[in-house]
């Protein structure tokens, strides 16, 4: 198993909506790791760990949620965080 470490940048329709509880919930579903937190500019950040083809899915998961509506997206790579063991919500 291959690790790695993603930033994602989110805006669109992304705050208000339930984004960032979706991606916890979806995230500890997948065993990905990380957080999800708004930003000022009413657009969110993401920081996901785990295995590259599970974090897609979770990205193509996210597109399908109602009432978010994802308009632009981001990402880069980020080194990975050894023994980082949950996905959660930073305010």
């Amino acid at each position: 198993m291959t690790l790695t470490r993603r930033e994602y940048h989110f805006k669109g329709r992304v705050q208000g909506v339930g984004f960032r509880y979706r991606c916890m919930t979806i995230a500890k579903r997948l065993k990905l790791t990380g957080f999800v937190k708004n930003e000022y500019d009413y657009s969110v950040t993401a920081q996901i760990q785990g295995e590259q083809e599970v974090i897609e899915k979770m990205i193509e998961q996210l597109f399908q949620e109602p009432f978010i509506r994802i308009d632009h997206i981001t990402c880069h790579e980020l080194p990975v965080i050894k023994n980082e063991s949950s996905f959660d919500v930073r305010y």
